[in-house]
């Protein structure tokens, strides 16, 4: 793999740490600080909330100045968020907590930008082993991750604000690293994409049935995820009162779960392909709910958020592999920068809602309510599959 794509995967074993750190402790707390229970996840819905509301601006910085510099500044963004976080739990700030955790959602735009510059590194053969190896970083961050939010409790005198000087160190670390990072060259005028006035019509792009796979793969896999995700340490802790330790490991199993596939997931997709494989990650999250239903050990939680990890980079694998094949070099950014607008927009409507639908429905009914999510992935690439045995029967 060239060098751009290993400083990528460096970079994002520490820029992704911080996300484990919030996801592990923002509902926590919140449901500490909050002024009701039902916003308990707040912090976390408000980090994916940034996530949503930075991915045309960071698209459009990129455009402008470079992948580089928006990498690193997104790395000092993460690194404030950090110290605001720890300002905000040690006087018990519930809002600005809330801005602490949009503010480290705006750096995760910038991260979620990795996987397709690693792929503008490679060759379009090797788009897919890029893209999942630099995932392969957050294996890294999912042990890192909690394991300094755990540390950062004991070493402070205040619970948690500890955890978040750590964010904060991780993060500048991860801009270091980034300042190796070369910028890819692409045949393409940027001063056309900046007006993006270059390729199709944004419109005409999104009359292919496949580039709805794509998006959909990734988005109803991310909003899934993140909805479960979300609301079992506030499940776990809070209301089965399994301890910090026990939630920390089944958090932490789930983050290795996400990640670690990404050493063969690359080369599954080009081996079984993409349809195949969003049915195996479709598959992992029926057993998923299957097994959260049958109990609350912590065998139960475990094996199931390990398969919601399973099953999350197989379906964002796949979607992130397809979407290349959608669109040409000059409509790069217009494309991934709607793409990621879905996918988080999802993903910040399912952080926001987990903690509500915890605390009034209930936690089965949060497992049944991802099965239409399921279905409708399943009709969409049932959609795609007939429309290119149509074009080919026509061909003939």
């Amino acid at each position: 793999m060239p060098f751009n794509v290993w400083v990528l995967t460096l970079a994002q074993a520490f820029a992704m740490s911080a996300t484990p750190m919030m996801m592990l402790l923002g509902g926590i707390i919140g449901a500490e600080i909050a002024p009701s229970p039902e916003l308990a996840t707040l912090p976390i819905a408000s980090m994916v909330i940034g996530v949503a509301l930075s991915i045309f601006p960071v698209s459009k910085l990129m455009q402008a100045f470079g992948r580089k510099r928006v990498f690193i500044f997104g790395a000092l963004v993460a690194a404030c968020s950090g110290a605001i976080a720890a300002v905000a739990t040690s006087q018990q700030n519930f809002l600005l907590f809330c801005l602490s955790g949009m503010m480290l959602g705006s750096a995760g735009a910038v991260v979620q930008q990795y996987r397709f510059a690693a792929m503008e590194s490679v060759s379009e053969s090797l788009a897919a082993k890029a893209a999942s190896r630099v995932l392969l970083g957050g294996l890294v961050a999912a042990i890192i991750g909690p394991e300094l939010a755990v540390i950062g409790g004991i070493l402070s005198d205040q619970a948690y604000v500890g955890a978040f000087f750590f964010l904060t160190m991780v993060s500048l670390i991860a801009a270091l690293i980034l300042c190796f990072y070369r910028e890819a060259k692409i045949e393409c005028n940027p001063t056309k994409e900046f007006t993006g006035t270059t390729g199709r019509p944004l419109g005409a792009i999104l009359l292919q049935p496949r580039i709805w796979v794509a998006i959909a793969g990734a988005t109803l896999g991310y909003a899934m995820m993140s909805f479960v995700m979300t609301a079992t340490p506030l499940h776990m802790h809070h209301i089965e009162h399994h301890s910090l330790a026990d939630t920390k490991w089944v958090i932490q199993s789930h983050i290795i779960a996400m990640y670690l596939p990404s050493l063969i997931s690359g080369a599954l997709v080009v081996r079984i392909g993409v349809s195949k494989m969003m049915l195996l990650g479709l598959l992992a999250y029926v057993i998923t709910i299957v097994t959260a239903l049958l109990g609350h050990d912590l065998l139960n939680y475990w094996a199931a958020l390990v398969l919601l990890g399973l099953g999350w980079n197989f379906l964002f694998v796949a979607g992130t592999a397809l979407l290349p094949r959608c669109y040409n070099k000059d409509e790069r950014y217009k494309v991934q920068a709607f793409n990621d607008s879905f996918v988080f927009g999802a993903q910040a409507m399912a952080s926001l809602s987990a903690g509500w639908v915890i605390y009034v429905l209930g936690w089965e009914i949060l497992l049944i309510s991802c099965l239409p999510l399921i279905a409708a992935l399943l009709l969409l690439i049932a959609w795609w599959k007939l429309s290119k045995s149509r074009m080919l029967q026509k061909d003939r």
